[in-house]
């Protein structure tokens, strides 16, 4: 088999997340400065709104709100940021550090959450290991 480029691992890595977890209805991977490195699915410039979390808008959000979240902990004397995770009406948003770059997954509300943040955390560390970080 030939060398597989990073952002082929990263779409591979999304798309086995989307696979073993019912429930993942979109995975946004965003560098540190909030610019967006992978979705799945991936974006559909003709329909935006297909998968909303591909947007610039919402991967500049996301690394915000990690930023945010790790310096009100590191404030706190709370340790390192494990998780962050911000519950909808309709949805759960979890973002996971990995590095220099954060993975964002947008969840069901009716998803088994406990196999969700699992999935997600393993996902995060193979994130972390393809950008080399």
């Amino acid at each position: 088999m030939g060398q597989e480029y990073r952002s082929e691992a990263l779409e591979r890595t999304l798309r086995t997340l989307h696979t073993v977890v019912d429930g993942v209805k979109a995975s946004v991977i965003v560098n540190i400065d909030g610019l967006l490195v992978a979705a799945f699915p991936p974006g559909d410039e003709e329909n935006p709104h297909e998968n909303p979390t591909s947007s610039p808008q919402v991967a500049a959000m996301s690394a915000t709100l990690i930023g945010l979240a790790e310096r009100t902990l590191g404030r706190l004397a709370q340790g390192e940021l494990e998780r962050l995770m911000m519950e909808g009406e309709v949805g759960v948003m979890v973002v996971y550090p990995a590095g220099r770059a954060s993975l964002a997954v947008l969840v069901d509300k009716k998803a088994r959450l406990a196999h969700v943040l699992f999935a997600a955390k393993k996902a995060a560390a193979e994130v972390q290991e393809i950008l080399g970080n």
